[in-house]
């Protein structure tokens, strides 16, 4: 049972997940591979392709090359090879993503990531990955003497051909690795015996006394008592919170000790609860409505974003907006709707002549969320400052629909979040995600993307495009709704 770098990092977060996965994998509830992780990993190949740019007369390995291959190779006098594996005797697998041979016999690890910064998360840690991979090499027989770890400059800017020596940066991370190196090896040691257990405990996970951001993908398999209405919904509960709660044996919202110190919004969410009714403070809903200066213009932007730039003007990771959807509003309830997707990656001109066309400059914009839509309208500022004096008007006159629902309007039905997806179905029982082929941000920014870059998408375009402003659009229409339902309310 080979133990990889990434089941090193999974059983950092819960070594329950990890046991599961690896011993009994028709149980293991398969969340890892949605599509944002398939995306990154994409976008991991993206960023490889350039870093090889860096290494001349380099040996590319195949990718599912053996360890012997790759022992036959390091024999040779080529000095630099891309993909090289390894396995130690006791099951630790590496395939480091760049290895250079150093004159003096002792090598250099390079190892590749997509992303602006390095990261030390307990999710993705980047110098304990590398520090994986070095150990590795040291327990093969290998002596490393210097580590780095390559990734993308924040500040690129795409003109041109990409440039791959200015795309990428490379730090040299020798000395944080040292650093932790022996903690690391204990604990890759405690991960493999681990592993190799025949029986663990299926009834509860490491993952009990994190929040709920950080539970792993089999949560629920291993913590079965876990009621619906649960403290890890609990809007911004701690995990301090949550270890003193769950060693008290309180897993439900209503089991919460009425003394128990939780902030102003966490109180009302439990009373909620606990009067089986939503709490809403009406005279600000209104006050808040009122405020508002028709016409309403409810918006929202779906956009892609790509490690390493297509078009001149971006950055790494950069969004850029290829869809929107406006349901206009008038004060006499008169309701008219604009959309527009694009049909290429290019920056939106087009799209921002035309919803200027559309609302004019006047009203007020309504977005979920809507810092967003106000940071990409604070791209596009960059990018078209032709259209600044709308873009300005629209950030200075965007109001958050969400705000409502963050403490004026509470209800235990939401599970302790705001998002829309959350809230529709609550307030307006008749309108669902559920029946539309595109559910989510993620999936559209994914479909839209592989229709316009990938020469090989073989589903119907039309219907996909549909697909994808049909999803836009509910999200607009959604907010109409639910701001006619407020009204009512008030």
């Amino acid at each position: 049972m080979n133990f990889t770098k990434t089941d090193f990092i999974q059983f950092l977060n819960c070594p329950e997940s990890l046991w599961l996965r690896k011993n009994k994998p028709k149980e293991y509830p398969d969340g890892e591979f949605s599509l944002f992780v398939h995306k990154l990993i994409k976008e991991g190949y993206e960023v490889e392709k350039y870093a090889k740019m860096l290494f001349s007369n380099a040996v590319d390995l195949p990718e599912d090359a053996d360890p012997e291959l790759t022992l036959r190779e390091l024999k040779s006098n080529n000095l630099v090879f891309f993909q090289p594996s390894f396995i130690t005797t006791k099951g630790s697998f590496a395939r480091i993503d760049v290895l250079e041979k150093l004159p003096d016999g002792s090598f250099h690890i390079y190892e590749v990531k997509s992303s602006t910064k390095i990261n030390t998360t307990k999710k993705h840690n980047h110098i304990k990955d590398a520090c994986f991979q070095t150990y590795v090499l040291k327990e093969c027989g290998f002596k490393v003497s210097k580590v780095s770890i390559i990734n993308l400059n924040k500040y690129y800017i795409k003109s041109g051909k990409v440039d791959a020596n200015k795309l990428l940066n490379i730090e040299d991370v020798t000395i944080k690795i040292k650093n932790i190196y022996s903690s690391v090896v204990n604990e890759i040691n405690t991960g493999l015996n681990y592993i190799k257990k025949e029986s663990i405990n299926l009834n509860k996970c490491s993952c009990r006394y994190k929040t709920r951001i950080n539970h792993c993908d089999s949560f629920h398999y291993f913590n079965k008592d876990i009621p619906k209405y649960s403290i890890y919904e609990v809007g911004r509960i701690s995990e301090k919170k949550i270890n003193h709660l769950i060693d008290n044996n309180y897993t439900s919202i209503l089991d919460i000790p009425y003394d128990f110190e939780l902030n102003i919004k966490q109180q009302i969410q439990v009373e909620s609860l606990r009067q089986e009714h939503a709490i809403i403070d009406n005279k600000r809903v209104k006050q808040t409505l009122e405020n508002l200066k028709f016409p309403l213009h409810f918006i929202d932007y779906e956009t892609y974003a790509s490690a390493v730039p297509k078009i001149d003007e971006l950055g790494p990771h950069k969004h850029l907006v290829f869809q929107v959807s406006i349901h206009t509003l008038q004060k006499n309830g008169e309701l008219s709707h604009f959309e527009w997707l694009g049909k290429k990656i290019e920056l939106p001109f087009e799209m921002l002549s035309k919803m200027q066309e559309f609302t004019g400059i006047i009203g007020t914009f309504i977005s979920w969320h809507s810092s967003f839509e106000v940071g990409r309208n604070k791209d596009m500022l960059n990018w078209l400052p032709n259209l600044s004096t709308y873009l300005n008007y629209m950030n200075e006159h965007m109001f958050d629909l969400e705000d409502i629902f963050k403490e004026m309007y509470v209800d235990y039905k939401f599970h302790g979040s705001t998002s829309i997806k959350k809230v529709l179905p609550v307030l307006c029982k008749e309108f669902s995600y559920s029946e539309l082929e595109i559910q989510d941000g993620t999936m559209a920014l994914d479909t839209w993307g592989r229709m316009i870059t990938d020469p090989d998408f073989s589903d119907d375009i039309d219907q996909t495009r549909n697909n994808l402003l049909a999803y836009c659009k509910l999200d607009t229409e959604a907010m109409v709704e639910i701001y006619k339902e407020l009204l009512k309310k008030i």
